[in-house]
C-alpha cells in the first residue's frame, strides 16, 4: 500500500462489482452470448472482463461500437434482461473477503456496500451469495438521483450505518469511486485487483491508500478497526 494512514476507523464501504466480488464471470458470458447471437466477433475474456466496472453501458459500447445511439440503447436494454436472469451463476466474493467479512462481522463492525448497479441486480446478487442480511447497507445505483463519483449515495450509506463519514473506509476499483469517497469525506482505498483497463492508472486517482490485492487490503482493514493479530 502506499498513500497517508489513518489510526482506525469503525465501518467499511466497498463498491461491489470488481471489488467485493468477482462478478466478471456472469457479466462477460451475457456480453460475449449477445455478440455471437448477434454474428459478431467475439472479445477475449481479459479485455472485456477490464471494463466490467463501466457497467452494462460501457460493456455495450465496447462490444457494439459500430451501434449508433438508439442501436446502443436498444442493446443495453437486451444487455441488462439476460444478465437480470443470470446475475449469480459463477460471482462469488474474491479471495480472502470472506473471511475479513466474518471477522468484521464477528466482531460487530458495520460494513456496506455503494454501487451503481442498479438494485433489481444488486439484490438478488447479494442474496445468492449470502450477503444481503449481514450487509448494514446497500445503495445501489438507482437509490437515489445521483450516482457515484456523486457522494450522496456514500453519506447515505454512512446515514444508514450511524457511523461518520470521517471514520468511514470507501474501497472501490475506479476513479469515480475514490472521487465519491474523497467528496464524502471518507478515507478512500484503491483496489489494484479490480476491473481496470490498461490505459488506466490507480496511482493516478488520488486515494488515500492503494491495495495491491485482497489480502494486503484484508491486512490494513483489520488493523484499522483494531482486529488484527
Amino acid at each position: 500500500m502506499t498513500g497517508r494512514l489513518i489510526d482506525t476507523f469503525d465501518a467499511i464501504l466497498f463498491d461491489l462489482d470488481g471489488t467485493l466480488v468477482d462478478t466478471a464471470p456472469d457479466m462477460v458470458a451475457v456480453l460475449l452470448g449477445m455478440q455471437k447471437d448477434h454474428g459478431l466477433t467475439l472479445l477475449s475474456y481479459d479485455l472485456a472482463r477490464s471494463h466490467v466496472s463501466n457497467g452494462a453501458a460501457g460493456l455495450v459500447r465496447l462490444a457494439f461500437p459500430e451501434a449508433d445511439d438508439a442501436q446502443k440503447e436498444q442493446l443495453h436494454r437486451e444487455y441488462l434482461g439476460r444478465y437480470e436472469s443470470a446475475v449469480c451463476v459463477d460471482s462469488t466474493l474474491f479471495p480472502a473477503l470472506g473471511d475479513l467479512l466474518d471477522e468484521l462481522d464477528a466482531a460487530g463492525r458495520p460494513w456496506g456496500i455503494v454501487t451503481n448497479k442498479p438494485m433489481r441486480m444488486t439484490d438478488p446478487l447479494l442474496a445468492g451469495l449470502g450477503l444481503s442480511s449481514r450487509a448494514a447497507c446497500s445503495i445501489s445505483g438507482d437509490t437515489l438521483p445521483q450516482r457515484k463519483p456523486d457522494p450522496a449515495p456514500l453519506l447515505l450509506a454512512s446515514q444508514q450505518m450511524g457511523v461518520p463519514s470521517a471514520k468511514t473506509v470507501y474501497v472501490g476499483d475506479a476513479v469515480r469511486d475514490i472521487e465519491a469517497g474523497r467528496a464524502a469525506g471518507m478515507f478512500t482505498i484503491a483496489a489494484a485487483w479490480g476491473y481496470i483497463t490498461d490505459d488506466d492508472d490507480p496511482g493516478t486517482w488520488e486515494a488515500d491508500l492503494i491495495a495491491a490485492d485482497t489480502r494486503e487490503l484484508t491486512h490494513y482493514l483489520l488493523k484499522g478497526v483494531s482486529l488484527d493479530r
